[in-house]
């Protein structure tokens, strides 16, 4: 066997005679195991937030989303609609308005984007099941369904005939305006539900059926604004995005879930980032601990230290010993650290230990990659510090007697 590393291992396992250099090993070796499991638990939290955050987007966005390269809207001719239908691994597919309207219900005025969907939007995704209070519209009626803060603002409740919502649209056109009458496309609607799913579409959009929003907007029979795919579940995206420019060419430019949400998705990965920095940088202070500790323990074993040089031991191969101890020492605590941790998000699980709503547990998600990132962290930075106690190690040290 290695004579540091026996060495080293003896120094770690065993006690000192100096209990002051016990306690300094104990409380370093304590800091690294709660720094450890401290960052595995917020990272399997964060995981689950941003899993949390993004499964909404399965149920108001679609697989693939088809948009017009140019422009607002385009034509979607049946040719087209039968052509898309043709491509294999495209199981529906939905068309959609949107555009930008004026809203006003009990002289209560608010902007909104309206969403004019058609019959087969709630097969391509699952919005209607996101409806809070009432039901989703019927077709071919004025019915709309609009988001919580857009019903909270605008004192908005569920099919209130007495008082209908107005929707107002700026017509299309050149020229000077000559009365506000003749300058909107508007409709009386009656609001059929209320859904609920985060505050940003929660109070931006209202939904409608395809032909009130072509009515608003002047659109003709095949005008859309864009196109909702829903995919096979074994389908293949890379070979359905090909297929798909394949057969319109440069018409359309294609997003599918992720592309859809990106900044949210830049914004989570940067929250998680930053926590994983701050706690990193927490790692970094808990091994001046160790530091000290082996430092400590170097002044402690001169003697031996002495010995071991007279022996014939090269002083890099003393060196060796406390470079050894510091990062077995680092890591042995990260990986029981990591343990600890990986129980407690296990607990969290299956007790919901800790609750953001008294109905809604903090989600929690392992990840493979969460051990790997802890495990190296905890192990480069602790073979850094070892690296820095171990170098205060020199001949004049070695050459020198306990006394």
């Amino acid at each position: 066997m290695n004579v540091s590393l026996y060495i080293a291992k003896r120094y770690l396992f065993s006690k000192s005679s100096n209990n002051a250099i016990n306690i300094m090993t104990l409380i370093a070796a304590s800091g690294i195991v709660i720094a450890s499991a401290a960052l595995f638990i917020v990272l399997s939290g964060f995981a689950g937030l941003k899993d949390f955050s993004l499964q909404f987007t399965s149920y108001v966005d679609p697989d693939l989303k088809m948009l017009p390269a140019k422009g607002k809207s385009f034509q979607f001719t049946e040719q087209d609609s039968l052509e898309l239908s043709n491509i294999e691994g495209v199981a529906l597919f939905s068309e959609i308005i949107e555009e930008h309207v004026i809203l006003e219900f009990d002289n209560k005025r608010k902007l909104a984007t309206l969403k004019g969907v058609d019959e087969h939007y709630t097969q391509v995704t699952h919005m209607d099941s996101m409806v809070a209070y009432g039901f989703w519209f019927e077709k071919g009626t004025d019915q709309v369904v609009c988001g919580w803060g857009i019903s909270s603002s605008l004192s908005l409740g569920v099919l209130d005939y007495a008082k209908q919502l107005k929707i107002y649209v700026p017509k299309p056109g050149t020229g000077q305006i000559t009365s506000v009458k003749g300058a909107f496309n508007s409709i009386n609607a009656v609001n059929t539900g209320v859904f609920q799913i985060n505050e940003d579409l929660d109070n931006t959009y209202v939904y409608s059926n395809l032909e009130t929003a072509k009515f608003l907007m002047n659109y003709n029979v095949n005008q859309v604004s864009s196109i909702e795919v829903k995919l096979h579940p074994n389908a293949n995206e890379a070979q359905i995005r090909q297929a798909l420019n394949d057969t319109f060419g440069d018409r359309f430019i294609i997003k599918n879930r992720t592309e859809l949400n990106d900044s949210l998705n830049k914004m989570l990965n940067s929250e998680n980032l930053f926590v994983y920095l701050v706690f990193t940088l927490v790692i970094a202070i808990a091994l001046f601990n160790v530091i000290g500790s082996l430092i400590m323990m170097i002044l402690d074993k001169k003697e031996s230290l002495h010995t071991l040089f007279n022996l014939g031991t090269p002083t890099n191969a003393i060196k060796r010993i406390f470079f050894l101890q510091g990062s077995l020492m680092t890591i042995l605590a990260g990986v029981t650290g990591i343990v600890i941790g990986f129980i407690l998000v296990v607990l969290q699980q299956q007790f919901s230990l800790v609750m953001i709503t008294p109905s809604l547990p903090y989600p929690v998600v392992i990840q493979p990659i969460n051990f790997v990132v802890v495990f190296v962290t905890v192990g480069l930075l602790g073979v850094v510090a070892s690296k820095i106690a171990s170098g205060r190690i020199s001949k004049a040290l070695v050459r020198q007697t306990g006394n």
